[in-house]
């Protein structure tokens, strides 16, 4: 009788230790109670998002735009965008990659009104790859010169550059964002990396 007892308690421990146990793809439990409530309007809790957040897309918005006034507006933009669509978010990614989707989005939109220029490729780039010699320079270089650097590049190739180098995206994901064939995506990073070290051996940054 008092044998039988023991696997009973080994059994509720270790359900006990699954429920502690955090799910690393279970999205829906990521800041879900903040989310909860400011899907309900609560003033506080958006402003915990904000600030949970913020700070990492605005970095983004400065990597893009390469200028503070329109990193700064462009975040305010898109968190109000965040809010009012925050109702259609299905938990399918975690919340931070869905508002860095968003800011991305605005930060591309923005770039367009002011006519941003992603080349298609030609004949001649057709087999440019995103491998190549076009590494940064191996000098000692610091993270404001490597900033410096990237917003010298123009518009098309320093956004390509970012969104693959920075923000993880691959080539795929690239052209579905920028409305371009991978080849484009490919061919702009081979040139900005090019550019790149050209800017950084010349001291430009």
């Amino acid at each position: 009788m008092g044998d039988s007892s023991k696997p009973k308690v080994k059994l509720v421990h270790s359900k006990l230790q699954a429920r502690k146990t955090p799910d690393p793809l279970n999205y829906a439990a990521t800041h879900q109670e903040i989310i909860d409530n400011c899907r309900q309007g609560n003033r506080q809790a958006q402003f915990e998002l904000y600030r949970l957040y913020s700070k990492a897309m605005y970095n983004i918005c400065l990597r893009m735009l390469k200028d503070e006034m329109d990193a700064e507006d462009i975040l305010q933009n898109s968190f109000v965008d965040v809010f009012s669509k925050l109702h259609t978010f299905q938990h399918q990614s975690a919340i931070g990659a869905w508002i860095k989707r968003i800011v991305i989005n605005n930060c591309i939109n923005f770039l367009k009104k002011r006519r941003l220029d992603i080349q298609e490729l030609t004949d001649n780039h057709s087999n440019v790859t995103e491998e190549g010699t076009n590494e940064v320079p191996d000098v000692k270089l610091t993270v404001e010169q490597i900033n410096q650097a990237v917003h010298l590049l123009p518009d098309g190739y320093r956004v390509v550059f970012t969104l693959y180098l920075f923000e993880g995206y691959d080539h795929r994901e690239i052209s579905e964002i920028l409305n371009v064939s991978e080849a484009t995506s490919k061919s702009q990073y081979s040139r900005a990396k090019k550019k790149l070290k050209e800017i950084l051996v010349s001291g430009e940054s």
